[in-house]
């Protein structure tokens, strides 16, 4: 994907604020060089062995909405200075929390609990340190940790949605 392209796509907050409203959804599909798309497939495949049967696949696709969503007005309303972003990792925290939701309601023992604290102990490390050693080094461009938050709230929060409606539509059968 060319320069122009990339910067036609990506989010960019003066040009959403000027109508350009695709951006935020197109800035979740494009990368700023093959590494960067590599980490975001490597985490795709991650969550799908992962967590794969834990939702149906309109589920999932509610979940990278709801993730989205969250990402989007994160940025445009509780950080009015971040100019531009791109990339899915924000998506992938997403999708991450919805997964992990799910074998808390389900499976419900220690090693869930384990990963469930160490995703949430990441988030915490990047707010308050800032990216994980190995993904700065690693990236051509900052890694814009809120978005990770921002997703991980809005797929928590699509998933418990999901979660209750499974929950009533199980008790009136």
């Amino acid at each position: 994907m060319g320069d122009h392209t990339v910067q036609t796509l990506r989010y960019d907050r003066g040009a959403v604020l000027a109508g350009e409203t695709w951006r935020l959804v197109t800035a979740h599909l494009v990368h700023a060089d093959p590494g960067h798309l590599a980490w975001n497939l490597l985490g795709v495949l991650l969550v799908w062995w992962l967590f794969a049967d834990e939702y149906s696949a309109v589920d999932w696709l509610l979940i990278m909405v709801g993730s989205t969503v969250a990402i989007d007005l994160g940025f445009l309303f509780a950080m009015p200075k971040l100019g531009w972003y791109l990339g899915f990792s924000g998506v992938l925290h997403g999708l991450m929390a919805a997964g992990l939701l799910s074998w808390l309601l389900r499976v419900r023992d220690p090693l869930t609990t384990i990963v469930t604290a160490l995703f949430v102990a990441k988030l915490a490390w990047e707010h308050l340190v800032g990216p994980l050693p190995f993904t700065a080094r690693s990236m051509t461009l900052p890694v814009i940790h809120e978005a990770h938050s921002f997703g991980a709230i809005g797929g928590a929060a699509t998933a418990a949605v999901l979660q209750a409606i499974r929950r009533r539509q199980a008790a009136s059968l």
